[in-house]
């Protein structure tokens, strides 16, 4: 692991057109200049470039520490970094401050060289399409045709999304965290309300302010706005609660002139209140009105799914490989708006892996709480060509053969429910290689492994996560030694047959003749190599028997095509020869169809 790398901010001019920069509004820009930072090494292929989108407000300092400074202070850190979720010492890492934006790339406080004034309110309007647009012409100037992947958060998850649908032969994988296809009407309002705010303020000026008062109480309260959706309820509750803050005489004179409503001498204010106070003073120092009301404009209007027939449709160009992430406990970009991105790009059968991560603090977890997004991030970033798996014991690598060859040839994508860490996946892909492999598991660190194998992954608890998948996005499903887990295994295997035609189920026969001999010579739950927890500490809360099962299916109208039957045992395989079956067999394989 290296040392934290030294970046600086660069400047390019963009080479453009004849004409200037036409944007998707009608705009023209006829000059447009963009200020990017890297950090770590670009390989000799040139094939390692990750570019980086920064949210709403933020910068081209990603990563890394500037000339004089003692620590890495850019705004994600502990994501860029050697080791890290991108991994600074095996990508080259690229993030530029977005068109409109106020941090050295041209936005409306830039000098207008038709003018020699800033821009203010002569500042065109941009979208997302434009955003991404000028970063792809940045990173071709840089002399880069193809990258390895586009990376983002929250309004960057946007430009990703974009970016992949825009731009399909220029990205090979997109990250696309804690964000949407469009804002939901919630955090819609809260712009309007911000950006109203700003234009209210008696120092706006039409937006042409520069010379003169800046309109810093307008934009400090759209900033303090945005800032009650960054974090949950429950942190917002835990962190500041009803609290008080004895103020200063300084602060108490402030507060008091600044509030007319004050009936006297203010002597505290709540914890929550000083927090968003001191957010929006912060926020004025480093930034612009006008930019914020251009950026947040075109977050506004960012709506894929908008003159199509669906957000599949919309989806249909993208070629890369999508990793989406979701926080749980966001409320400005929902889980079900990143549900929603999963759902189109399946539909589209696209390449597309699902996490939904614990994030009790809400939207800003993406930037601050990361170990487990670090984990995810890297393991689909660091994707290796898939290899079969070397220690699988003789008994599992005899089911799997079987089960291998049971797959129809003519399967292309095949779903592993409760993949753990990808065993099955690997040794399928072994004799698949044509296959395209996806997993879903509930654990982030199983999940985590399998995308590191090269497998596609849906973070999921299965007994409801099935939902999420469309109908029929898979040829085949495959349910290996884990009915008995399921809380509901009829739902289980109706969710099965609906997103494919074919489905794949192996478990443990509690029918076998070793297990009730051992309750009852014993008198206790029977502990085996397949079944070995203690009645107090097993996962398994449905055991059946193969009989039990295939009733289950007579019932819910499901059509068995074939049962392999498995036992090491002479003695067992004595049995099955005389026909008692159940009691011969440990383990069944089922094929089941519609």
């Amino acid at each position: 692991m290296s040392a934290t790398p030294v970046t600086e901010t660069r400047f390019l001019r963009l080479d453009l057109p004849d004409g200037g920069l036409r944007l998707e509004k009608g705009g023209v820009l006829r000059q447009v200049d963009v200020a990017y930072e890297t950090c770590g090494e670009l390989s000799p292929e040139r094939d390692n470039v990750v570019f980086v989108c920064h949210a709403l407000t933020g910068d081209a300092h990603v990563a890394g520490r500037h000339e004089g400074d003692d620590r890495d202070t850019g705004w994600w850190a502990g994501m860029a970094c050697p080791g890290g979720g991108i991994d600074t010492d095996r990508f080259f890492v690229v993030c530029a401050n977005i068109l409109g934006g106020c941090m050295g790339t041209t936005g409306p406080s830039s000098i207008d060289p038709e003018t020699g004034e800033p821009y203010g309110s002569r500042f065109p309007e941009i979208t997302v399409a434009d955003i991404v647009d000028v970063h792809r012409m940045l990173l071709r100037q840089l002399g880069f045709e193809r990258i390895y992947a586009v990376v983002g958060g929250s309004f960057g998850g946007m430009q990703a999304l974009e970016m992949a649908r825009r731009h399909p032969d220029f990205v090979d994988k997109a990250v696309c965290i804690a964000t949407g296809a469009s804002l939901s009407t919630q955090a819609l309002a809260f712009d309007v309300v911000g950006r109203n705010a700003i234009e209210q303020d008696p120092a706006f000026n039409g937006g042409d302010f520069y010379g003169g008062p800046r309109p810093d109480a307008g934009l400090a309260q759209a900033r303090e706005l945005a800032h009650i959706t960054y974090l949950s309820g429950e942190m917002m509750k835990k962190k500041f609660g009803r609290r008080r803050r004895e103020l200063a005489a300084a602060e108490r004179a402030a507060a008091a002139a600044g509030d007319a409503r004050a009936p006297g001498p203010v002597h505290s204010i709540f914890e929550v209140e000083s927090y968003l106070r001191h957010q929006g003073h912060k926020f004025i120092g480093r930034f612009d009105a006008n930019s914020y009301l251009r950026i947040s404009g075109a977050m506004d209007e960012f709506d894929l799914a908008a003159g199509r027939a669906s957000l599949a449709e919309a989806l249909d160009p993208v070629k890369a490989k999508v990793l989406v992430v979701a926080l749980n406990g966001d409320w400005l970009f929902l889980p079900r708006q990143s549900e929603s991105i999963v759902r189109a790009l399946a539909t589209a059968r696209k390449d597309v892996s699902y996490f939904c991560l614990d994030a009790p603090s809400g939207h800003d977890s993406f930037l601050i709480h990361i170990e487990e997004l670090s984990r995810v991030v890297a393991g689909f970033l660091t994707r290796l060509p898939v290899r079969p798996p070397a220690d699988i014991d003789a008994d599992h690598r005899r089911d799997y053969d079987a089960l291998v060859g049971l797959v129809p040839q003519s399967a292309r994508t095949v779903l592993d429910i409760a993949c753990g860490d990808g065993t099955l996946l690997n040794y399928f892909a072994e004799s698949r290689p044509w296959a395209d492999c996806t997993g879903i598991d509930v654990s982030v660190e199983s999940g985590a492994k399998t995308l590191a194998a090269g497998h596609n992954v849906i973070r999921a608890d299965v007994d409801g996560g099935l939902a999420r998948i469309p109908d029929d996005s898979f040829d085949c499903a495959i349910l290996s030694e884990s009915l008995q887990v399921m809380r509901r295994p009829d739902r289980v295997l109706s969710e099965l047959l609906r997103i494919a035609p074919v489905g794949l189920v192996s478990f443990p026969n509690f029918g076998m003749w070793k297990i009730p001999a051992e309750l009852v010579f014993r008198g206790r739950m029977p502990v085996t190599k397949r079944l070995p927890w203690q009645w107090y500490d097993t996962p398994n809360i449905h055991l059946c028997t193969v009989k039990d099962f295939l009733d289950l299916c007579r019932a819910k109208g499901i059509r068995v095509d074939k049962v392999v039957y498995f036992s090491t045992l002479l003695s067992s395989r004595i049995l099955r020869a005389l026909g008692a079956r159940s009691l011969g067999t440990s383990r069944v394989l089922v094929k089941i169809r519609r």
